[in-house]
């Protein structure tokens, strides 16, 4: 290893893994990258340890001590446990443990389920894949005092990764994810991982939470009537391969829709996604043999979940009868209007009634409910921080819905993290209560344009891999933040809110204020005519997200492309002046 031209400590890091109790097969692998002289590889698999970012442990899977792998993982579960035993000392502790359709997640869930046993800690193991919405549901039914989930969500087939859970049945947040993160920086050596299973500690569960999961999402149905009437609505559904196909039809059976079609070469859970390049709805791609499928059958609605069911990506008819795809933007302004018109229908709104979105979700929501005199609470990004607030607020006021504009929506209290499986259920519903009027979603979509302003919104993110993109985009934010545009799209920025320094700077006036969330590695710039664009580095993959979000009035459905047209052009000057258009 002396002629490899790599960091002394990366070195060091190699050798720990070379000469510790590790499994032959891992050695031979590191063993074989050495003798390819992969510096890249060795480097980026051994700079650093794994970190929890806003959705856990998230990685490549493969040997390493900054790759996903049993070692990885048993370390952050010994932390884990030795976090919940010191929390917990005084009680007999529980977890679950659930896992997606990935390649060895199902081993990797073993592992995990082994080294909680082993630390005396009661665990609820689901007998196969579950979304991961159940397992926060089961996380709170069974009175639990934490749980993981093993899933990289909708990243690419090489990845897997790993939630973390509190007793809320939500992801971990501040102090209690770096509280764990403390507890594993403890873990020195992988002699300190118990990861011998204790069988009688470990209790399998499966079907008997599911019926009760089922019963309680149902709760949230507003429109019943409206789907007895349309119970033949042509609904079109894919889990691309993952977890939804285990309770998304037969939720929509329970909800009584009767025509669930499902795209069959996408029903079969397989790790390596064969049928498409990326297994994210937010992708046209992956949407695209859905689409099909609606085509063929002349479908009313179609709609694709991610590999651990807790995003969902829909496409509706057009004015032309087309299918289009619908952003998260569009997707929860409909929702958040559904919700709300229905329940005012209905005589169920009231002014203890609250709903949730990110930062970085179009604002159209915060007027809906305005309209509607319900709070709308902003929080960061990641569905955590809509999980805390809830817990927060538990016992105070009632939780409607929460989303965020990467297709992650939360209808009912029955979980504390973004449920794929009943926005399938509330989707279909919004179809049938508008067609049963003579409606779409589309007509709907429209209107809210008319009587809100037409908001769009772009997305551009930018992959940056490995230690040198970490470092890179750790310079673009520093850049941002020393040298503040003066315009955007020919508008003069006005506004520069820092979520990692906490303060809001009036560009005018030299005026600050303090943001009242926590510390996040977030900026917004706020132009004069009330566009903004966010740029944060995910904290998830090995990306710099950029949101940016435009307005304008509708003057008429007929002006409706005309105007996308002007906002569309807009978007792409304020992107190109701020140095990532073309990204």
């Amino acid at each position: 290893m002396d002629n490899l031209n790599i960091d002394q400590q990366i070195k060091a890091n190699i050798e720990v893994w070379l000469d510790g109790n590790y499994d032959e097969a891992t050695k031979t692998s590191i063993r074989q990258l050495i003798a390819q002289g992969d510096e890249k590889e060795l480097t980026d698999a051994f700079y650093k340890n794994l970190e929890f970012g806003t959705g856990g442990l998230r990685g490549i899977m493969g040997a390493g001590s900054n790759r996903v792998n049993k070692y990885t993982l048993g370390a952050a579960t010994q932390g884990f446990s030795n976090y919940l035993n010191n929390l917990y000392s005084n009680i007999p502790i529980k977890v679950a443990v659930s896992c997606d359709s990935r390649n060895n997640s199902a081993l990797f869930a073993s592992v995990v389920a082994g080294v909680f046993s082993a630390n005396n800690i009661k665990v609820y193991f689901f007998e196969s894949m579950r979304p991961t919405p159940e397992l926060s549901f089961a996380i709170r039914h069974l009175g639990c005092q934490g749980g993981v989930m093993l899933t990289a969500s909708h990243n690419p087939k090489e990845y897997n990764g790993y939630k973390a859970y509190g007793a809320d049945g939500g992801q971990l947040v501040f102090p209690h994810d770096e509280a764990v993160m403390q507890e594993v920086a403890k873990v020195q050596s992988i002699d300190d991982i118990l990861f011998d299973h204790v069988n009688e500690n470990i209790e399998i569960i499966g079907t008997d939470i599911d019926r009760l999961y089922m019963e309680a999402i149902k709760k949230v149905s507003v429109s019943k009537d409206a789907i007895a009437r349309q119970k033949d609505l042509k609904i079109v559904y894919s889990p691309l391969h993952g977890t939804g196909s285990q309770l998304v039809p037969p939720a929509l059976k329970h909800f009584g829709f009767e025509n669930v079609i499902p795209v069959e070469a996408q029903m079969i859970p397989d790790g390596n996604f064969p049928t498409v390049i990326y297994p994210n709805p937010e992708e046209a791609e992956a949407m695209s043999m859905a689409l099909t499928k609606g085509k063929d059958t002349d479908a009313d609605i179609i709609m694709a979940t991610d590999p651990d069911a807790d995003r969902v990506g829909i496409a509706i008819k057009n004015k032309d009868g087309q299918f289009i795809l619908l952003n998260g933007n569009q997707a929860l302004c409909l929702l958040t209007n559904y919700v709300l018109s229905s329940r005012q229908k209905a005589g169920k709104l009231n002014n203890t009634q609250y709903i949730m979105k990110t930062i970085v979700t179009s604002y159209m929501i915060d007027k809906i409910a305005a309209s509607k005199s319900v709070d709308c609470y902003n929080v960061l990004t990641g569905f955590k921080y809509i999980g805390e607030v809830m817990t927060e607020l538990e016992g105070k006021k009632t939780f409607l819905l929460g989303g965020e504009e990467s297709y992650g929506y939360l209808i009912g209290d029955h979980a504390r993290d973004k449920d794929a499986v009943v926005a399938c259920c509330m989707f279909a519903e919004m179809a049938a209560w508008y067609k049963d009027q003579g409606k779409s979603m589309y007509d709907a979509l429209i209107a809210l344009y008319e009587e809100y302003g037409f908001y769009k919104e772009k997305l551009i993110s930018i992959t940056k891999k490995g230690k040198e993109g970490s470092e890179e985009i750790r310079a673009m934010m520093d850049n941002f933040r020393n040298n503040t545009p003066t315009t955007l799209g020919n508008n003069r920025v006005i506004q520069l809110k820092d979520y990692k320094s906490g303060i809001s700077t009036d560009i005018l006036t030299g005026k600050t204020e303090k943001i009242n969330l926590p510390s996040s590695n977030v900026l917004q710039f706020y132009t004069e005519d009330g566009s903004i664009i966010s740029a944060r580095p995910s904290g998830t993959e090995p990306k710099i997200k950029f949101y940016c979000s435009v307005r304008t009035t509708l003057k008429d459905a007929a002006s409706f492309e005309s105007t996308e047209a002007e906002l569309d052009q807009k978007l792409e000057g304020m992107l190109n002046d701020l140095g990532v258009g073309n990204e």
